[in-house]
């Protein structure tokens, strides 16, 4: 089953850039569809492979950090290719 996840990592810190990049340069090397833009990151693919990659990252970012915030929205089905028809 295809799946689509938006993240939006925001460590609750004064110096706050290094971990979110941190975060989304583990995503890239997954070989999963990862696009990014200014408010949030989104991964594609697989849901047993993108769940897992998410397990394993966002447990290693929360103990790496003393106060951070993760916003995610899952959707079925993969959504890398919507373009907006109006």
């Amino acid at each position: 089953m295809k799946i689509s996840v938006e993240l939006t990592l925001t460590p609750l810190q004064d110096d706050f850039e290094p971990p979110i990049i941190d975060f989304i340069k583990k995503l890239r090397v997954s070989g999963l569809t990862v696009l990014e833009n200014p408010l949030s990151t989104q991964v594609y693919g697989d849901y047993d492979q993108v769940m897992t990659l998410l397990h394993t990252e966002i447990r290693e970012t929360f103990k790496n950090l003393d106060h951070v915030v993760l916003g995610m929205k899952i959707v079925k089905s993969d959504r890398s290719q919507y373009e907006p028809h109006f």
